[in-house]
């Protein structure tokens, strides 16, 4: 038997059309959950609080602490910022169903006793699933997830043809379009934004990627969802955790302080001023979340998604093994994965920075290599890294 979608309903769309049908908050996370998602909820556009998360992101760009991340300042033709709204980009979009993908894993913290000369590589970047031949290979979450707010939409269609009804407009987005998932997710009442900027679901903590789906469908009760209440109270872990100083003030970050973005999206030379505030760390960071209650072992919920399973040479990886890595490596372990966005030198960069915050005068011989590489941003890391072990040149 077909799930349908929800009423047919008297409300009448933009013009006085009579609406063809309704989008349901329950028939929706039925197929979110179907489609191998943890949780889900859908949200009436524009949202109750967008005007002020409008002008919230106005200012966080004004205020330049989008760092180079030019994607985030784009306009349309009347000057407005894409992202600030979601009618800026999608003006026939009248729905968007947010979905949460879990990762939280049983590995290490990066916050743990690690032994010496182990980087860190976020824990979202660890994943890969077994392909037909028992070989565990990459999986980069941007297509598992958007193969599943396809299947989402999939359903939705199947539905509406189901009850006789018409196409509609949607598109879905992994980190991929002009959108604030977080902001739609805390609409939605996926989860409550956090004192370090992540959306926090009260069961699953803040381990988890979020998937968009707009759709010109209204919502059946277009009434806010009850979202779960800020639960952060007065603790400051996150904030005081952060080596860099990138959370300056509870709920807000810039981003150009931000370790995941200098070990990621950041191109060239890093600010000698934060390499030391960079530690392990060499691709992306999750010391703010590792140090955060709602991701305490004891709370949260461990991931058993077979499309993005741990892999473990990932986990506190040695430097010497990523740094002996050559560019045809590189791509041999990471082609498919989360980590070939930082680029072969942008790894080698971020490693000749971990390999300075070491104290381990074993790395000389590399950095001093690598003083003389064409890459001015891995040449500056390498003298800034033998500077850090007092190597005299």
């Amino acid at each position: 038997m077909e799930t349908r979608l929800g009423g047919s309903g008297e409300n009448l769309r933009d013009g006085g059309e009579k609406a063809e049908s309704c989008l349901s908050r329950k028939v929706v996370r039925e197929f979110a959950l179907e489609a191998g998602f943890s949780e889900a909820g859908l949200v009436a556009l524009p949202c109750a609080d967008e005007g002020r998360d409008a002008e919230r992101f106005e200012e966080w760009v004004r205020a330049g602490r989008a760092g180079t991340m030019g994607y985030l300042k784009r306009t349309g033709e009347d000057g407005r910022l894409l992202r600030a709204r979601v009618r800026n980009a999608f003006p026939w979009a009248r729905s968007a169903v947010v979905c949460f993908a879990n990762y939280e894993s049983a590995q290490p913290r990066s916050t743990e006793a690690a032994e010496d000369g182990a980087g860190w590589i976020a824990r979202y970047a660890w994943s890969g699933q077994v392909d037909a031949n028992g070989v565990q290979r990459p999986s980069d979450y941007h297509k598992v997830l958007r193969k599943r707010i396809n299947a989402v939409e999939g359903r939705i269609r199947g539905a509406r043809r189901s009850d006789g009804l018409g196409e509609f407009e949607a598109r879905g987005f992994v980190d991929t379009g002009p959108v604030v998932e977080r902001a739609l997710a805390t609409a939605a009442g996926v989860g409550w934004t956090g004192k370090n900027t992540c959306l926090i679901h009260p069961r699953l903590g803040s381990f988890g990627f979020l998937a968009v789906l707009l759709t010109s469908l209204p919502v059946e009760d277009e009434k806010v969802p009850a979202a779960p209440p800020d639960r952060c109270g007065s603790c400051r872990r996150c904030l005081e955790a952060c080596p860099t100083g990138a959370l300056t003030a509870p709920y807000q970050m810039d981003a150009a302080r931000c370790i995941s973005y200098l070990t990621i999206e950041h191109r060239g030379t890093i600010d000698a001023g934060l390499m030391e505030g960079m530690g392990r760390q060499v691709f992306g960071c999750d010391i703010c979340q590792d140090v955060c209650p709602w991701n305490s072992p004891r709370r949260a919920v461990v991931s058993a998604d077979p499309e993005m399973e741990a892999r473990d040479e990932l986990v506190n990886p040695t430097l010497e093994w990523l740094a002996g890595m050559d560019e045809a490596e590189f791509e041999r372990w990471f082609n498919g994965s989360p980590v070939r966005r930082a680029g072969f030198l942008g790894l080698r960069r971020n490693l000749a920075v971990a390999m300075g915050n070491s104290g381990l005068r074993r790395f000389v011989a590399r950095l001093e290599e690598w003083v003389g590489d064409a890459d001015e941003g891995v040449r500056s890391a390498a003298v800034w890294a033998l500077g850090k072990l007092r190597v005299v040149r």
